[in-house]
């Protein structure tokens, strides 16, 4: 029997706003190796012979017998940077491995079920009990050893999406958390243009509000978006593509790509660069979503396969490159430097193809209410974006 379908759907939505840590609970031993990505798990008393555990298995994951019949798992608990290892056991990419293990490396620990070589932290268990309920079995686990890792902050998985956490200071009295709380800001934002645009935003915003704080959280558009689905930030600076339905966006302002030569090169002397005159080309591509598929893409749809001979992540990287003459590349968002970290001059030039502009919007979660902070962010980028036109 189970519950009724609304409370049901009221206790899934309830418990996908629970933040939890991100897990692979492993085993090995007789029965075979498997694992399983679960947000379930939780200590249960460290004051038992030897401590406990418990971690809940979906009934129809080949892990779930496997660890009855092996007696034995691991709770392999992610670090904010190993999204990859538990997207893989979550079967997303099947069409990749042929063995979820394959993803990472491997270490037995005493029980002879695996960990993660390198994860946050890694319980060693052996079961001491199981029962099923409902739909899960829930297995508590008697911890025989327990592995640390040397550095990292733990996957969280809140609003069905990954997290990190960041460290929060206590308030010194009720009323001072709840005004710092008022004046406190996150903000998201892809980290290409946050250099480019957050800076003088941030300054106009600070000098009408000197008292607020703001937390910045940058990275990918993956990162970010999955930051703001979380709740770890409010509202975020991020590209239009690929952008989920729970999202609601305010447009801001429109980028279009160009191709970034250093300046000796043959190219630089033109007005514009078209799509032919690259094909033999080296490129140096910004290898971060979703410039890594943009960005060639625009190639591929003018007939020209892109030569992709270097790929980075950081935007300044990918500008020192060109700037050592090891490539060219395409980039929306331009600095109004044209020198490399390293002294060397480059030159811009349009792209000559038929291309829909980047827009870079400022995106909220709908439905949910805003903190006056962010509210004033929303106004502030409305006055901001349309006084720079």
């Amino acid at each position: 029997m189970t519950a009724p379908a609304p409370l049901r759907d009221d206790f899934l939505r309830g418990m996908s706003h629970a933040a939890a840590t991100v897990n692979i609970i492993a085993t090995d031993g007789p029965a075979g190796r498997a694992g399983v990505t679960v947000s379930a798990m939780s200590s249960v008393s460290a004051d038992t012979p030897k401590p406990t555990l418990l971690t809940c298995v979906h009934h129809m994951s080949p892990a779930a017998q496997k660890i009855i019949d092996n007696g034995c798992f691991t709770v392999n608990v992610l670090r904010d940077d190993q999204s990859y290892i538990s997207d893989t056991f979550a079967g997303r990419f099947k069409d990749q491995v042929a063995d979820k293990f394959d993803c990472c490396d491997w270490a037995a620990m005493e029980t002879g079920a695996p960990r993660v070589v390198d994860p946050l932290v890694a319980f060693d268990c052996r079961v001491v009990s199981s029962e099923r309920i409902g739909t899960h079995h829930v297995f508590f686990g008697e911890v025989q050893g327990v592995f640390t890792g040397a550095f990292g902050s733990p996957l969280i998985y809140a609003h069905r999406a990954y997290a990190s956490h960041s460290r929060i200071e206590g308030a010194a009295s009720i009323g001072a958390g709840r005004a710092a709380a008022a004046r406190r800001l996150h903000i998201g934002c892809f980290h290409t243009f946050g250099p480019y645009l957050l800076p003088e935003m941030l300054a106009r915003l600070v000098a009408e509000d000197p008292t607020t704080e703001v937390s910045l959280v940058e990275g990918d558009q993956r990162r970010v978006m999955e930051a703001l689905r979380a709740g770890e930030v409010e509202a975020a600076l991020l590209y239009d593509l690929g952008l989920p339905e729970d999202l609601a966006t305010l447009p801001l302002m429109d980028l279009l790509p160009y191709v970034l030569l250093p300046a000796g090169h043959a190219l630089a002397a033109r007005d514009q660069v078209a799509p032919a005159d690259l094909a033999t080309l080296p490129m140096v591509l910004l290898n971060a979503p979703p410039s890594a598929d943009y960005f060639p893409r625009l190639l591929r749809d003018a007939g020209v396969e892109p030569r992709i001979a270097f790929r980075s992540s950081s935007f300044e990287t990918v500008r020192g490159l060109v700037g050592q003459g090891l490539g060219y590349a395409l980039l929306a968002t331009r600095p109004a430097g044209d020198v490399t970290y390293d002294g060397h001059a480059l030159v811009a030039r349009p792209l000559a193809a038929p291309a829909r502009p980047s827009r870079v919007v400022l995106a909220t979660r709908k439905g949910q209410p805003l903190s006056p902070a962010a509210e004033r962010l929303v106004w502030f980028c409305r006055d901001h974006f349309a006084t720079d036109g």
